[in-house]
């Protein structure tokens, strides 16, 4: 017994020593030691990862080589080693990891999220940037956007009580913005029918299943002892999205025909719901543009695109409730700008450089995607001086540089007024919101719409305090876009002019 304690012992500090020696030999970027067997660094991990992260690079440097298990992890916290990585290496690192969501939902890593970087990758990038996110595409949808303000607002005057639940009115709203962009129709807000019921609940699951992290990603022996949990969820929740929006493309594609059968010539008809964009796609080229294929861009839409703004707007609401000065500030803006006779609308964003502000401020301390999403490089590399291997996992760490108190002055403290005539700050390494570089979000343009929109109009027309004396609760929950881990709820009181505005 003795004798195979030692043999052990000696076989790990060989290990260790060996792969210390390779380590500098290859000049890979800095280690944490020890780099245990088969599991890597995976036992330094804590949930929330960014977090955990962050607390390690402050510790060991803003460039990190480390292993997840199998997989090499290059960890980035700096802007100018962010800023190497998406322009000088950029094609290399415009590839995704192997994941088993992206195997399942992302159709075996077919999806814009989760395909390879290549000809398939390039082509339904650009049918999201033209056909979908598109200036002209976006300003089509106005409407939608505008009068689900509305329909928010209204249902806030008549149905509000001293408390409202603002995790459900985010919800809500994005949702169902979201929804009639890609199918014409809205699913919250009114009495759902068994239809509504369903994609509710495929949003729910989606988010608590999609959102699970998954240990065999970076140790693929698991499945040998039948770790199938998790990929049996996967598989399910992905058959139900698909049934259910191949149901809303089977009924979109008869109604085309139907019209098509009445000869219908009617100047008035309504706009193409993006599912119908990509039908009249289908048309031209039905071997590209199949329904696999749309599916797959509309549950992208869908999923990328709801979670992230929702989540966004409560920790703005609850920032602004514990900074009443804050929002005073935000309504006396929107008040001189658009005056007490109309609502705020899409047009007067960009005048309403103080609301921006805050939209920025709340963006830097919660960041929707804390850690950006990974990309994996498909070649060697250097980064900083070091070599890189190829198939090295590039973790962003977000959350990290935003509160970097090198890059930001008081990075704890809410202060919106550091973004005030810097608008460009998007530009810079130290401000990611939406990612950068060719895997960079496509729809920034459309979030900041209902972000703004939304937030604008709840303060113009009510007035908010929190529920109680203590301040709002800014912990984080659990799940990839950062929630919060207590649902935000206020007090809300309408304005003297919100009667005559809605």
């Amino acid at each position: 017994m003795d004798y195979l304690f030692v043999t052990i012992v000696l076989l790990f500090a060989t290990y260790l020593i060996t792969t210390h020696i390779y380590h500098k030999f290859a000049n890979l970027p800095p280690t944490i030691f020890p780099n245990i067997p088969i599991i890597g660094h995976l036992y330094l991990l804590k949930k929330p990862l960014y977090r955990t992260l962050a607390t390690l690079s402050a510790k060991h440097g803003p460039i990190l080589f480390i292993r997840f298990g199998s997989r090499n992890v290059l960890l980035v916290s700096s802007p100018s080693i962010s800023e190497e990585c998406f322009t000088k290496n950029d094609v290399i690192f415009a590839n995704r990891p192997r994941f088993l969501a992206g195997k399942i939902l992302g159709s075996n890593y077919t999806s814009i999220g989760w395909a390879p970087f290549g000809e398939h990758w390039r082509n339904i990038r650009r049918i999201s940037t033209i056909e979908i996110f598109s200036s002209h595409r976006i300003q089509e949808f106005h409407d939608i956007r505008a009068d689900e303000g509305r329909l928010m607002l209204r249902k806030l005057m008549l149905g509000y009580s001293l408390q409202v639940n603002l995790n459900t009115v985010f919800n809500e709203m994005t949702m169902n913005v979201m929804m009639r962009m890609i199918s014409g129709k809205r699913y919250f807000g009114d009495d759902m029918e068994e239809e509504g019921k369903w994609f509710k609940e495929i949003v729910k699951e989606s988010f608590l299943v999609a959102g699970a992290s998954n240990i065999g990603d970076h140790l693929p022996f698991l499945s040998w002892f039948g770790v199938k949990g998790l990929e049996n969820k996967l598989i399910s929740l992905h058959k139900i999205r698909n049934d259910f929006f191949q149901g809303l493309i089977d009924q979109l594609r008869m109604d085309k025909v139907v019209e098509v059968e009445h000869n219908s010539n009617d100047n008035n008809k309504k706009r193409n719901t993006i599912i119908e964009v990509l039908l009249q796609l289908q048309e031209t080229d039905p071997e590209y543009y199949t329904d696999e294929l749309i599916r797959s861009l509309v549950l992208n839409l869908l999923t990328a695109g709801t979670d992230t703004s929702s989540a966004t707007m409560e920790w703005a609401f609850s920032l602004l409730l514990n900074h009443p000065d804050v929002l005073k500030n935000a309504q006396n803006e929107i008040d001189s700008h658009v005056g007490k006779t109309r609502l705020v609308n899409e047009s007067d964003l960009s005048s309403l450089p103080y609301l921006r502000c805050i939209i920025n401020e709340t963006l830097r301390m919660y960041p929707a995607g804390p850690l950006l999403v990974p990309h994996e490089s498909s070649d060697d590399c250097v980064v900083g001086g070091y070599h890189i291997p190829r198939g090295t996992m590039l973790l962003v760490n977000q959350w990290a540089i935003h509160h970097d108190p090198n890059l930001w002055s008081d990075p704890e403290r809410f202060h919106p007024e550091r973004f005030k005539g810097i608008e460009g700050v998007r530009g810079e390494f130290r401000f990611m919101p939406f990612g950068f570089g060719r895997r960079s979000c496509p729809g920034d343009g459309l979030a900041m719409r209902i972000v703004g929109l939304t937030l604008g109009l709840l303060i113009q027309c009510f007035d908010w305090e929190r529920i109680s004396e203590d301040m709002v609760d800014m912990n984080e929950g659990h799940g990839l876009t950062m929630p919060k881990f207590q649902p935000l709820v206020a007090k809300c009181r309408p304005r003297l002019v919100t009667q005559k505005l809605i």
